[in-house]
């Protein structure tokens, strides 16, 4: 993926994370993951996406866990 593509797609998405797209859909469509939509299709700024992770990693170390 392109260090300078900011708005990603659903794929792009799931293969950055490592999860279905259907996975990443349902996150989207459920509020769990920053996401808009056009039209029909969800898309994802690769800075929120960014930044939802690290804030998962950071709520990981604060309950005692690991984050990996």
């Amino acid at each position: 993926m392109p260090k300078n593509k900011e708005i990603l797609t659903t794929k792009e998405v799931a293969d950055y994370l490592k999860l279905h797209p259907f996975t990443v859909h349902r996150y989207a469509r459920e509020g769990k993951i920053p996401a808009f939509k056009i039209g029909t299709d969800w898309r994802f700024h690769k800075k929120y996406i960014e930044r939802w992770i690290k804030q998962k990693l950071a709520s990981n170390f604060k309950g005692g866990g690991l984050p990996f």
